[in-house]
């Protein structure tokens, strides 16, 4: 996975299911992986300084009576670190609320296959390379990818799914009433709606997925590793934060989202300029038509 050992600080208790599945993936791999194993908080903010670690994974049941202390010590330490938390299978809150708190992923116990690791990893690792590589492919306005920064990412993804057979989850959407918006309030409030827009998708996916602003008022999610029934999941999500911040922005005015959904798999032949143009341009199309079709892909 890398060209050089990876530095890697594990904090969890017994049995060790992280440590074992993280010796298994290295398992006669060069260079290979440092691993350093603790098994308290207190231990693992003491060590951070001193292992200088790529990656972090925190096991959430360390703090059995406020996880979330752990994952915002932890985040506040090293910021610039990628966090990995891993939570039992039952804490689907608690993975949630670790991603606002500054975690860039999760896996489960139980779940820990050589596959999912790599994933994680992988994603952790590229985080700030892609960054890095990608910041003049950002938009000034909301900090998201542009068009190019997004097909660029994109077309990567695509490329990382084939082997493994993963799939992807693509979320168009389009700014409705960006210009009446900025009729009525002016330039400044339609910026500050952008930005609105921006936070509000960033806030309806995981970390390890990519938010880019296509156009004007058009933006897109991309679900990474995601199976077509997430589409669902996802936009239905984006409707209630919608909902919610729109009755936090009166007077300002509310923000009309409209929105196309669609997935990939390694049996679609198309390429990922063809997989977003083909999902985009159903923002289009009559609304009704609109959604026919997609729910047409969905069950495909």
């Amino acid at each position: 996975m890398t060209q050089r050992r990876l530095r890697l600080l594990l904090a969890e208790g017994s049995p060790g299911e992280a440590a074992v599945a993280l010796h298994s993936l290295y398992a006669g791999n060069d260079p290979g992986l440092d691993l350093t194993v603790v098994s308290t908080i207190a231990t693992l903010l003491a060590t951070i300084k001193v292992v200088d670690p790529e990656v972090i994974l925190l096991d959430l049941a360390l703090n059995l009576r406020e996880p979330m202390d752990a994952v915002h010590l932890v985040h506040r330490t090293a910021p610039g670190v990628p966090l990995i938390v891993v939570a039992d299978t039952s804490d689907e809150a608690q993975t949630t609320r670790s991603l606002a708190e500054g975690a860039l992923d999760y896996v489960l116990k139980g779940q820990m296959d050589a596959h999912t690791l790599e994933r994680v990893l992988r994603t952790a690792l590229e985080r700030n390379t892609r960054k890095g590589l990608t910041d003049p492919l950002r938009d000034e306005v909301t900090g998201l990818y542009t068009r190019d920064g997004f097909l660029t990412v994109g077309m990567r993804r695509q490329e990382e799914a084939m082997p493994d057979g993963g799939s992807l989850v693509l979320l168009c959407v389009l700014f409705d009433n960006l210009q009446a918006l900025r009729k009525a309030f002016g330039p400044g409030a339609a910026d500050r709606a952008l930005g609105d827009v921006a936070k509000l998708l960033k806030g309806c996916c995981r970390r390890s997925d990519e938010v880019g602003r296509l156009g004007e008022a058009q933006f897109a999610i991309l679900g990474v590793d995601a199976a077509a029934p997430n589409a669902e999941v996802m936009r239905n999500r984006l409707e209630q934060h919608l909902a919610v911040q729109n009755q936090a922005r009166s007077p300002s005015g509310p923000i009309d989202l409209r929105t196309s959904i669609g997935s990939w798999s390694p049996q679609d032949k198309r390429g990922f300029a063809e997989f977003l143009d083909s999902i985009e341009s159903r923002l289009r199309l009559p609304p009704a038509e609109m959604m026919r079709e997609a729910a047409q892909q969905v069950r495909l």
